[in-house]
């Protein structure tokens, strides 16, 4: 059981790690061990998710929820299979957790007399800046 936040635990049957091998550097050793981790976890059907969370959640992780509702997070920052394990669960839970936070609502606010005056003048002084740049006019007789 992964505790997410007070209200959200996962169970740990719904995460589920492959092991691949990272690219990059690292000599001979790099060709022939799996440490790099992709985790998998099914956020459009987890049981573990209140719908609210689960909505917000798929929208934050973007290109990484795939078209089946699954979040991948791939993890090869470190050398050992254990660290990238631990880094990659991490992501997910702080990628939930920020999911969990309900967004503030916004309330519609009005421009200030004060503020509409400000702009106004700022908006004369500049035309007039503007205007004083042109050729003067001369009158022909």
């Amino acid at each position: 059981m992964i505790q997410v936040t007070p209200d959200i635990r996962l169970e740990e049957s719904e995460i589920k790690e492959d092991f691949i091998r990272a690219s990059g550097p690292g000599g001979q050793k790099v060709n022939k061990t799996a440490t790099a981790v992709q985790l998998r976890f099914d956020a459009a059907h987890s049981p573990s998710l209140p719908e609210d969370v689960r909505r917000r959640l798929i929208r934050l992780a973007g290109r990484r929820v795939n078209e089946d509702g699954v979040l991948v997070i791939e993890a090869k920052r470190f050398r050992t299979q254990e660290s990238n394990r631990r880094d990659a669960l991490d992501r997910l839970v702080r990628l939930i957790r920020r999911a969990a936070e309900k967004p503030k609502t916004r309330r519609p606010t009005k421009p200030t007399k004060e503020s509409k005056e400000r702009r106004l003048k700022g908006k004369r002084e500049r035309s007039e800046t503007k205007q004083r740049r042109s050729p003067v006019q001369t009158l022909e007789e």
